[in-house]
């Protein structure tokens, strides 16, 4: 994700699921820093060299999920299925990337082996961190048979 966690109420929340998602599998939280001296950019200028930065991080064998509000949407029950098999392919992360205020480049959108949106409706960059923090939770829940999520 580009930036800290501004809101103190999404800090917690964001540290709760994280803190819970780690008793199923290792997870971490990697915020890239904010852009510095950007004032002059346009909005696609400032996607292109925020995607450049994040791809600098990735491997050639990481499985790429871009969050955004174009993508492929899931139930929880087939988010978590589909997150199943991809947590048992070996040598493999699974990195989840949530962009910045400007969205992401082209770049990234290319590099994703899925884009998943949690909502057709445009979320904030930091709100969307504690909803996919906790969708990850409820995924895990969901395949360890937890009772979290109750299916109507």
């Amino acid at each position: 994700m580009i930036g800290k966690t501004s809101e103190k109420f999404l800090q917690e929340g964001v540290q709760m699921y994280a803190d819970r998602l780690r008793h199923y599998l290792k997870f971490s939280i990697v915020p890239f820093p904010n852009l510095k001296k950007v004032q002059k950019l346009s909005p696609e200028q400032f996607r292109i060299k925020e995607g450049a930065l994040l791809l600098k991080s990735l491997k050639s064998k990481d499985h790429v999920i871009l969050l955004d509000e174009k993508g492929k949407r899931f139930t929880s029950v087939n988010f978590s299925a589909y997150l199943e098999q991809q947590l048992y392919t070996p040598n493999k992360r699974i990195i989840f990337i949530i962009g910045g205020a400007y969205g992401v480049s082209a770049a990234i959108k290319n590099r994703a082996d899925l884009v998943l949106s949690l909502s057709d409706m445009t979320l904030s960059h930091q709100l969307i961190r504690l909803f996919f923090v906790e969708q990850l939770y409820r995924a895990m829940t969901i395949l360890k048979n937890q009772p979290y999520h109750n299916e109507g």
